[in-house]
Order: C-alpha cells, then sequence, then structure tokens
C-alpha cells in the first residue's frame, strides 16, 4: 500500500465484498430444503475445523484467528435462523365451489368445432354425470350433429390456471351415450351424459346431488333471487377457467308447469352459450347441503322465450328465459335396470 489512504480504500472494498458474499450466502441457503440446509450446516462445521487446525500450525496473526472465529460464529447463526424460519403456509385460493362444478362444455364433429355451451356435474349413488341441455348435443332443427363434447376442468383447486380437458363421445355403437326424457308436455330439454370416473383420475368434482334439488314449494316464490352460472356466449375467466354467473329471478309460479311444460320462466339478461347452466338459490345455512356446496338447484336453464307474434322493431325482447324443472334429474339418472 502507498500510503493510509488506499489503505482504508482497500478494506472498505474487503467489508463491500464481505457483505455481497453474506447476501448471496443467505440468498442461497434460503433456496435450500431444511434437510439440505442441515447437511450444508455439518459440513460447514467440519471444514470450519479443519481449518482451525490449519491456522494453529501456521504463521498467521491472532487478529485473522479471531476474525476467523467471528466469521464462522455468524454464518453457523445465518443457517441457524433459517432453519427457525418457517415460511406462511400457501394460501388457498378463495373460490366458490359452484363455479367449481360447472364445467364449459365444447361440441365437436370429429375434430370440428361447432359450439360452446354451459353444463353442470350432478352425482347420485357414486355415479357421475355431466347435465346439460339436449339440444346441445343434438338439435334436429338447426341440423346440429355434433359426435362428442369436451369438458374443461380443474385439476389444482390451490392453482386455478391449471386444466385438463376430457373428450366424452355422444355416440356407443351407433347408440346415444346420453340420457333424455319426455313428459306429457314432450321433449325435455335436458340430457344427462354418465362420466367414467377412471378416466378423470385422482380429480374429484364439485357435483350436485339429488339433496340439492328443492322438495318444498312454498320456499319459491316469484321474485325469489337466483343465480344461473355458464359461459354466455362462451365469455369467461380463461385465466383460471371459471364461469360467470348472471342474476335472475323466478318469473312464473313456481311448482306450475309453464303452459304446460315442465319448466318455469325466469327474468335474466342471457345469451347463447349458457344453454345447460345450472339455475341455483342460495341454500338455508343448516341445510345438509351447504357445507360443500350451499345451493339449492332449482332448475336447468334452456333457451330464452319469446313471443312469436312481437314486432321485431317496436317491440323489445321480452327477457324472460325457459328454466326445465331440475327434479327431471331423478328420472334421467335413476339406477339403470
Amino acid at each position: 500500500m502507498k500510503n493510509l489512504q488506499e489503505a482504508t480504500e482497500r478494506i472498505c472494498e474487503l467489508k463491500g465484498n464481505a457483505v455481497a458474499l453474506d447476501v448471496l450466502c443467505s440468498a442461497l441457503i434460503q433456496q435450500l430444503t431444511p434437510s439440505a440446509r442441515t447437511r450444508v450446516r455439518r459440513l460447514f462445521e467440519h471444514d470450519a475445523e479443519i481449518a482451525r487446525t490449519l491456522m494453529l500450525h501456521a504463521s498467521i496473526s491472532e487478529v485473522s484467528i479471531a476474525a476467523f472465529e467471528r466469521d464462522v460464529a455468524r454464518l453457523t447463526a445465518l443457517v441457524d435462523s433459517l432453519d427457525r424460519f418457517q415460511p406462511p403456509p400457501h394460501e388457498r385460493t378463495v373460490v366458490e365451489t359452484l363455479l367449481l362444478a360447472a364445467p364449459r362444455v365444447s361440441t365437436f364433429l370429429g375434430s370440428q368445432p361447432l359450439t360452446h355451451a354451459s353444463g353442470f356435474f350432478f352425482e347420485r349413488d357414486e355415479r357421475l354425470y355431466l347435465v346439460t341441455s339436449r339440444h346441445v348435443l343434438i338439435d334436429e332443427p338447426s341440423k346440429h350433429f355434433p359426435d362428442r363434447i369436451e369438458i374443461e376442468t380443474h385439476v389444482d383447486e390451490q392453482d386455478l390456471s391449471k386444466s385438463a380437458v376430457y373428450s366424452l363421445p355422444l355416440y356407443h355403437d351407433g347408440h346415444a351415450a346420453w340420457v333424455q326424457a319426455e313428459d306429457s308436455g314432450g321433449d325435455i330439454d335436458v340430457a344427462a351424459l354418465r362420466i367414467d370416473r377412471a378416466m378423470l383420475g385422482d380429480f374429484v368434482p364439485h357435483a350436485f346431488t339429488p339433496e340439492h334439488l328443492q322438495r318444498r314449494l312454498g320456499e319459491v316464490e316469484v321474485g325469489t333471487p337466483l343465480l344461473i352460472v355458464g359461459f354466455p356466449l362462451g365469455f369467461h375467466d380463461g385465466r383460471h377457467h371459471l364461469p360467470v354467473a348472471r342474476q335472475a329471478a323466478v318469473a312464473s309460479s313456481f311448482g306450475t308447469r309453464f303452459q304446460g311444460q315442465g319448466l318455469f320462466l325466469t327474468d335474466a339478461r342471457t345469451h347463447r352459450g349458457s344453454s345447460g347452466a345450472p339455475v341455483v338459490m342460495r341454500s338455508s345455512p343448516d341445510a345438509p347441503a351447504s357445507a360443500g356446496l350451499p345451493w339449492k338447484l332449482l332448475g336447468i336453464h334452456s333457451a330464452r322465450m319469446d313471443m312469436g307474434g312481437r314486432d321485431l322493431v317496436e317491440d323489445e325482447s321480452l327477457g324472460l328465459n325457459c328454466a326445465w324443472y331440475a327434479d327431471i334429474l331423478l328420472t334421467l339418472t335413476a339406477a339403470p335396470a
């Protein structure tokens, strides 16, 4: 060193280097698993003891030995402090189970995409079904004849960005794979397609059950608030693969077959792509099914209701929708004979 100023500058450089190394060591050690940090600590103690032995037999000042011991103690304390540090548990994404029970439905003819629609899972006696509108699977007037559908589901409720797509054939040996029904009013626009659980692997979907069906008519009246959960025009949260909900209200006498058909009316703004969406009402807190899926399943949204004689220029759309009573699912999901 030429002078005292140069020596001082060199000492400051060494201090800066030591701080940088401390920061680097801390960052590296934090990335280690607890077991790896334990191994590092043991190796560090072993190598420090070897260094002590070498320094005792070397021509080195007591100041250097004291500095070494201070740094060994400081680095040991650093490793120990990280061992005691427990990172906060991964916060589970808060999302309504209702949204997880309603997957997006896409129809295909071979590899050709056709339409987007809505649907929901329904479970009965350990049998799992996808429920949607019948016209999503086949619609003779519009010449809509898909041969398979795809549903998109979550695979990790803590990371909603992860999803899987499953393809479900609509025909087996020339016969429809879904179940539909009719009553005295004609065809019911609801279909249930059974899902092979083995195809889903470890994935266990949230699903409605017969316990979610509304039993007492007196609890639902004109104006009762509802939600219609689906994918209008295919729109959804594409990052997290979640549907959207439309606010609705019961618009006809619930429990009465509107115009002789097994449906009731809802008042809501809906679009194409909502067909097959569950129509639900918040269940009471003491309801048996409220813990996992706190909603009552009242119906299955089908289509908008309109008047044949409406003047398309002078008269606005009624803004009403058809919802088929959900108790039809007891017929569609009955155990096969």
